[in-house]
């Protein structure tokens, strides 16, 4: 036991003085000035709540869509979406620490407002300005502009189908690597408090492992996803664009308890998943447009097989808008157009998607605390799995949500 305890106490002080190396001579500095600091100094804390209402006007109460919001269609009602705390903070020059939690989760289809991990990650610096980091932790995969921007800040009540069936919740477990300029990250965070709804500081470019699983489940093979991503907003005049290319690779595992008795899979249940998506943002100044397509091959069940196979899938979307002010007040109209054909592999028999759908809406903000979003969706879903085949359904309905930003 004593030998153990000097070869703990031995790797304890390796790893310090390997960090303090890392982090370089500002890192005393750093400690003694967060000494001397209150905690709330150093930690910020922040949230929003989302409550739908997804009834009026209802043609067809068997239109559903599970990755979206589960309160459409029959017994669905008034809905918390989301209710997230955000605790964050520069702890150090090169550390950054970023926690969200959110209390809206859904155990199952008769016990709601769980609370669940959604984020848990550091940022470590490389250098001073932090151009260079890894991030460590479950967070967002960098694939997919919608899939980056946070929900309190997308016009569109849900995600679209096409590159957001890619990564279920957006997140994962991993290693990630980013790289932006000085420049570049500042103009990031200036996307999102100017109200432009950015995506956040993913880097000009990205790389980096990942379970592929998707957030809060098991790592269920030995071969992690890999991801990559290269963007650059640049200004022309009084615009603002920013195109990228991303993709990744893996193997994803259909779980038992996905599947339906009788259907047929893989022997060991590992699928081939690969994506490429191209993103093409011009962000609202005051003209917006957000497009986005997606390519690759993942699971999908077949039905005339009853087997779960490696199947082509593609779809995508484009996003209109217009930011307008009047007064204090904001008033955003947009319109959504999406279509996807290909598997969900995170639902039941990686079930099989046919969507084509339209939206039109307009988010209302009459001060910062407070937003208010009413859209009407055209949609026409086909949506297949072993129990449920021949299943295509057709309707419209209006969509109503109140956000709360504290």
């Amino acid at each position: 036991m004593y030998q153990i305890k000097k070869k703990s106490q031995l790797i304890v002080v390796l790893t310090l003085f390997m960090l303090s190396n890392a982090f370089g001579q500002d890192k005393v500095e750093s400690s003694s000035n967060l000494i001397s600091k209150k905690w709330y100094e150093s930690f910020s804390i922040r949230g929003y709540q989302q409550v739908r209402y997804n009834r009026l006007f209802e043609t067809n109460d068997k239109l559903k869509c599970e990755q979206c919001d589960r309160s459409w269609g029959e017994n669905g009602g008034f809905f918390i979406r989301r209710m997230r705390i955000i605790f964050s903070g520069q702890i150090n020059k090169r550390v950054y620490f970023y926690v969200q939690p959110d209390f809206a989760s859904s155990a199952s289809a008769t016990s709601l407002h769980f609370g669940q991990l959604r984020d848990a990650y550091l940022d470590l610096g490389l250098d001073d300005d932090n151009e260079f980091r890894f991030r460590i932790g479950q967070s967002k995969i960098a694939y997919g502009f919608e899939n980056m921007q946070s929900s309190q800040n997308r016009l569109a009540l849900d995600r679209n189908d096409a590159l957001n069936s890619a990564v279920a919740n957006e997140r994962d477990l991993g290693v990630f690597f980013y790289y932006a300029p000085k420049n570049i990250r500042k103009l990031f965070s200036e996307l999102i408090s100017s109200g432009l709804k950015g995506s956040g500081d993913y880097g000009v470019f990205g790389l980096g492992a990942y379970n592929g699983q998707t957030a809060n489940k098991p790592e269920l093979n030995n071969e992690p996803h890999v991801f990559t991503r290269l963007a650059y907003p640049f200004k022309i005049g009084n615009q603002i664009i920013e195109p990228a290319l991303q993709g990744y690779s893996g193997k994803f595992v259909i779980a038992k308890d996905q599947l339906s008795t009788g259907v047929k899979t893989n022997a060991d249940q590992n699928y081939l998943d690969q994506r490429a998506a191209a993103s093409l943002i011009l962000y609202p100044k005051p003209f917006g447009i957000m497009a986005e397509y997606n390519v690759g091959r993942g699971p999908e069940f077949n039905k005339e097989t009853d087997s779960i196979e490696v199947r082509d899938l593609h779809g995508g979307y484009i996003t209109l808008s217009y930011y307008q002010r009047i007064g204090k007040q904001l008033i955003i109209p947009f319109t959504r157009v999406q279509y996807y054909q290909g598997g969900k592999k995170h639902e039941r028999d990686a079930r099989s998607y046919d969507v084509k759908e339209l939206e039109i809406g307009t988010e209302w903000q009459p001060n910062k605390n407070f937003e208010l979003v009413v859209m009407y969706t055209f949609s026409n879903r086909r949506f297949e799995d072993f129990a449920l085949q021949n299943n295509r359904q057709i309707g419209q309905l209006m969509r109503v949500q109140a956000q709360f930003n504290f």
